[in-house]
């Protein structure tokens, strides 16, 4: 596809799938008008600037999420926007401030400056938090697809505010569209791996470095989907360039307990001393499946579970968060 001079927007791009999504805007011929927090701070823009193709076509704002407006200039003269800024941690203090209003305000602040501008088509970063948690049983034998939602009473229950400030972010993104005529599609990766871009280290890398550094002799009983980061970012792209492309798109390579996440890494690192026992003593939680037909759809296929977490630990390793 010839893009021929297209400007899009890219919001929270010194993020970990953010950065990747620039990357490869820039590497398509792209005009990128990317948003961040502090456009003056190195850590967060260094890597930015340092794309080929950066100095030529990457131009970048300061805009706060919270901040109605803040994202008009931004978007203003772009085809379309991928709006990928949210927060994702997991020690919290102030659920309210910290996770759900940054995500849900922040959606619908960017949804108004593309209506401000009558941007065609808006590619919002989700998650399969969005879908999946919903007290719907999952077990081997379910086939988690796009037509699940997961249940913001579910989530206050079990006190996910992540899970919960995603879901809360994506409905009120699919209302903003309903009510404004705006084209979204939304992408919901599960955990996103892969090789770092930016030199700080995200939630979901911080993960696997946490089952490799020797900080713990446990691994969580816990089962989640994983996805390399470049097929998130790729993923991103085709669903603005494709007419076709519309709705949600879950993406997971594969689901996995933290068991059998520890084996691959044994298998790839057998030197690597790894946790050995669960932190509980109460049967494995089981996998489930996830549909990948909508994710093919795109023209794309998975990156393997394997290579994304030898990419990853070769990254972490690279960057100085371990050595081995």
């Amino acid at each position: 596809m010839s893009v021929g001079g297209k400007a899009v927007c890219v919001t929270g791009a010194s993020g970990f799938i953010a950065s990747w999504l620039v990357k490869l805007l820039l590497q398509r011929g792209y005009t990128v008008r990317a948003s961040v927090r502090d456009p003056a701070d190195p850590k967060k823009t260094q890597h930015l600037r340092a794309l080929e193709g950066a100095t030529e076509r990457l131009i970048l704002f300061k805009a706060n999420l919270l901040e109605g407006g803040s994202f008009d200039a931004v978007v203003e003269g772009c085809d379309g926007v991928f709006h990928t800024a949210s927060p994702f941690y997991h020690a919290v203090t102030n659920p309210q401030a910290e996770l759900i209003e940054p995500a849900v305000k922040g959606t619908l602040n960017v949804l108004a400056s593309c209506k401000k501008w009558s941007v065609k088509k808006v590619v919002v970063t989700s998650s399969m938090a969005a879908v999946a948690y919903n007290g719907k049983p999952r077990t081997p034998d379910v086939v988690v697809d796009e037509t699940w939602f997961s249940s913001p009473e579910v989530c206050e229950q079990q006190k996910q505010w992540y899970v919960l400030s995603k879901t809360l972010a994506e409905e009120a993104a699919w209302k903003f569209s309903k009510e404004n005529g705006i084209d979204i599609v939304t992408i919901n990766p599960a955990m996103v791996i892969g090789p770092l871009l930016q030199s700080t280290l995200n939630t979901s890398s911080a993960a696997i470095l946490n089952l490799i550094n020797g900080s713990s002799s446990t691994f969580p009983n816990a089962a989640f989907g994983w996805v390399n980061v470049k097929d998130v970012a790729k993923a991103h792209i085709l669903a603005f360039e494709l007419p076709s492309a519309s709705g949600r798109y879950c993406l997971v390579e594969r689901i996995v307990h933290y068991s059998e996440l520890l084996k691959i890494v044994h298998e790839l690192y057998p030197a690597f001393q790894l946790p050995d026992k669960c932190a509980d003593d109460k049967p494995f939680v089981p996998v489930y499946q996830v549909c990948k037909e909508k994710f093919k759809s795109l023209g794309l296929d998975y990156i393997p579970l394997e290579t994304s977490i030898k990419e990853t630990i070769e990254c972490l390793k690279e960057k100085n968060f371990i050595s081995f």
